[in-house]
């Protein structure tokens, strides 16, 4: 299976439009200086290289998403999952959670998640 990756500084490039979407490019070159410390010209090629990989879309001078958060989010840590604990839930659970105690609202919580995903 592809997974839908991103490299760090395009996640958070990308968090960046998420949060404004949809955002003229002028202004999103201001966020970006900002929000990242990006010179307009690395903002500008982060942005035709997220268009062309299907990411983002570029009309009229506004930057629009194509591929919303959520999905990145679970198509990567589908990806680590995997990789790291060779698609494993438990394991990564296991050693996600380590000494660590939740609480019983976090539990109820968990519960709640794998009931609706059985």
């Amino acid at each position: 299976m592809e997974y839908l990756k991103l490299c760090d500084s395009d996640y958070r490039f990308m968090c960046v439009v998420w949060e404004h979407a949809p955002v003229n490019s002028g202004e999103l070159v201001k966020l970006c200086e900002k929000s990242l410390g990006w010179k307009k010209s690395t903002t500008y090629t982060t942005l035709r290289k997220l268009c062309q990989k299907g990411y983002l879309k570029n009309e009229n001078a506004t930057v629009s998403v194509l591929i919303a958060k959520e999905r990145v989010q679970a198509e990567e840590s589908a990806y680590f999952v995997e990789r790291t604990f060779e698609g494993s839930l438990p394991g990564f659970l296991t050693a996600f959670l380590g000494n660590r105690k939740i609480s019983e609202e976090e539990a109820e919580r968990i519960k709640k998640l794998i009931d609706e995903h059985m």
